[in-house]
């Protein structure tokens, strides 16, 4: 299964999401492929300097992250799409209306509700919560995948 995590730029909440659902695929062995791309990213941006620290503390490394542009090409390869907010996914949906069956919020995918916001600009604990919000979610997802 090929899953995509969209937020704006790439650098943040999508990096992480990218770089926690690895550390989880590698440490349980599973054949998942996990990418990331932002709205409106500028390709080749690195993750922000909170954001790679935050995931550093967490034993994950995203030194090594580079930004994508969302294209149609990653999201016809994609299995699953998730976005961080409702305002990406319906941006996503309004260019590529065919997709609907594969574009979910992260929340709403894993039976919650709410947006996961935006650390861009906070300090390193805004960036921990996202973090945090993140892995919860995702083990969320992988647990669903399991069961389905």
């Amino acid at each position: 299964m090929k899953i995509l995590f969209v937020c704006t730029g790439n650098t943040c909440r999508s990096c992480m999401a990218e770089g926690i659902a690895k550390a989880y695929v590698e440490a349980n062995k599973l054949q998942h492929k996990i990418s990331s791309a932002g709205l409106y990213a500028f390709a080749g941006d690195s993750a922000s300097l909170n954001a790679a620290r935050v995931m550093e503390e967490m034993g994950i490394d995203v030194s090594c992250h580079i930004a994508k542009p969302l294209t149609k090409e990653l999201l016809n390869d994609s299995d699953i799409i998730l976005t961080m907010t409702k305002a990406h996914k319906e941006a996503v949906l309004k260019v590529y209306p065919s997709l609907h069956n594969k574009v979910f919020t992260l929340l709403e995918y894993v039976g919650k509700n709410g947006d996961i916001s935006d650390p861009f600009g906070g300090d390193l604990q805004v960036y921990r919560n996202c973090a945090n919000q993140l892995k919860i979610a995702i083990e969320n997802l992988f647990q669903k995948i399991k069961e389905s």
